[in-house]
């Protein structure tokens, strides 16, 4: 097997997705435009939908698992008459109901999606990246199987109607959704046309921000390049959201060898920390390692050899 060659880009970086296009074309992309082969993605956006994606770059990669617990927000338009096979606006139409007139009516829309917000058990697109016996839940739709996904636990943390349209005769409702990790947007149109008595998917959906990433943090793809990749990495501190702790340099090499540290360096944490908790170790304005609070000291949980960038005092 090949040698793994030292990246020279360690980063978490944010792109505004376009809209047509998969995760994993964006990754590619990515990879050509900034020459770095090393590269993953944060919390897949489906090809209909837009907005803020998280990739990492070379070690930044190894932050990716621990970043997609995040809540997402959603700008999405849900479009009433019919539902499809992939609650979205390119799967086949699959059921037909009339629109009722009451689906124009702001107020009612807006104590609709009301009365959708908190914990919830969601069944999953059956287009889905799911997997189900270890294939992806859209292939065996794809092939033609009847697929019955277990419903799961979610939470939608606020659904607030933004405007009530008419697209071609049928109602369009614009809605702002801040949800869990792991809330399909498409099933809350398909659940949400149901619980009113009627038919609905998702006509567009656009990512707004994902944790504290935002799409003002965003660069286009079409602009992606090492140097504003560079001018535009995020703090890698910020977007895990744990305690920092400024290490000296007499630290680095107990880091590097994974040895702990002396839990005084804890009284220097930017807030409380305890017993259990995660911290980031920084040094020179990079994300060194990641340790954890164990019986009064701090033990190594990933330590990076190439330090991630971004870092900000």
């Amino acid at each position: 097997m090949a040698k793994r060659t030292i990246s020279d880009m360690n980063l978490l970086l944010a792109v505004d997705k376009p809209q047509g296009c998969t995760s994993h074309d964006v990754v590619a992309r990515a990879r050509r435009a900034v020459s770095e082969r090393r590269i993953g993605h944060a919390g897949t956006l489906d090809p209909l939908a837009s907005g803020v994606m998280v990739l990492g770059l070379g070690q930044g990669t190894r932050l990716l698992g621990r970043i997609t617990q995040d809540t997402k927000s959603y700008i999405a338009d849900v479009t009433f008459g019919f539902e499809t096979n992939t609650d979205d606006a390119e799967g086949e139409p699959t059921r037909t109901v009339e629109p009722a007139a009451e689906l124009f009516d702001s107020a009612a829309a807006a104590r609709a999606l009301a009365s959708t917000v908190g914990p919830q058990m969601q069944v999953p697109p059956a287009f889905s990246a799911i997997s189900v016996g270890g294939v992806r839940s859209y292939k065996r739709a794809r092939a033609g199987d009847a697929v019955e996904l277990p419903a799961r636990p979610i939470e939608v943390r606020a659904a607030t109607l933004i405007s009530v349209s008419e697209v071609d005769g049928a109602p369009v409702w614009t809605v702002a959704y801040t949800v869990s990790k792991g809330t399909y947007i498409r099933a809350l149109a398909r659940d949400l046309g149901r619980m009113l008595g009627a038919a609905a998917h998702v006509s567009s959906l656009r990512r707004t921000a994902s944790g504290s990433v935002t799409l003002a943090s965003c660069v286009s793809l079409d602009d992606l390049s090492p140097e504003t990749a560079r001018a535009k990495m995020l703090d890698p501190v910020e977007v895990l959201g744990v305690p920092a702790i400024a290490v000296e340099g007499r630290h680095l090499d107990d880091i590097a060898c994974g040895r702990k540290l002396p839990g005084g360096l804890m009284a220097t944490a930017d807030r409380a920390v305890g017993e259990g908790d995660t911290v980031a170790l920084v040094n020179g304005g990079a994300l060194r390692a990641l340790g954890r609070i164990e019986a009064g000291r701090i033990a190594m949980s990933d330590v990076f050899p190439q330090p991630i960038c971004g870092v900000r005092p």
